[in-house]
């Protein structure tokens, strides 16, 4: 039976690097908001061999997750995997200048919309499927009091749900990637020497590796 892994936040960065490694044992079924990049990212993963259902899809559109959920369970019946790389990253401001349509963002994009998903994800992981969050320790850090706070917030939820299914499933992990050279970094650290970032793919084989053990 074909094993299917749902990442949302596919189609660039560290989400497709996982991609790319999980597809010669997986179907991916990739969830991102750039047409074309999902589209390269298809290219990839059939150049290695693998298959790949592409959803560019907004994670904060309630409709659209419930459309692809029940999508996944009419077409596979469960889902065995499920990474959830995507994040909205404001920009850096002191905190006392956040602009409030950029905190609700965050809040939306990172908050709830992880809880929405963790409530639709949930029934076709069951007992035996496995969720994964990534952590960024930031939280607290000078300007970073929208992003800190809302990772922070949804890392939170994943917590919340790891200590609630150790006895009955799914298996939830929550692993802290090292800085790596994507689009998300470039935003914080502009004109950064990024020659000292781990590479994206190398980066995404040690995760998988780390969660294997």
């Amino acid at each position: 039976m074909t094993q299917t892994a749902l990442i949302t936040g596919a189609s660039r960065g560290l989400g497709a690097a996982l991609a790319e490694a999980l597809a010669p044992q997986y179907h991916i079924i990739a969830v991102g908001r750039t047409v074309g990049a999902l589209e390269e990212l298809d290219d990839r993963i059939k150049a290695k061999g693998g298959s790949a259902t592409l959803a560019p899809m907004n994670i904060t559109e309630a409709g659209a997750m419930q459309t692809l959920c029940r999508g996944i369970h009419d077409r596979w019946g469960k889902l065995d995997l499920w990474m959830h790389t995507a994040v909205h990253a404001a920009p850096l401001t002191p905190t006392d200048h956040i602009d409030t349509k950029d905190l609700e963002k965050s809040i939306e994009g990172n908050i709830t919309a992880t809880a929405m998903l963790i409530n639709y994800v949930s029934p076709l992981l069951a007992q035996t499927g496995h969720a994964v969050f990534f952590e960024d320790p930031i939280a607290g850090n000078k300007f970073y009091g929208s992003y800190g706070a809302t990772k922070a917030a949804q890392i939170a939820l994943a917590r919340s749900w790891q200590n609630e299914t150790v006895r009955i499933g799914p298996r939830v992990d929550i692993v802290t990637p090292n800085p790596m050279p994507t689009a998300t970094r470039a935003r914080f650290f502009p004109g950064e020497d990024r020659t000292p970032l781990h590479d994206i793919h190398e980066e995404a084989a040690r995760l998988l590796a780390t969660l294997q053990k």
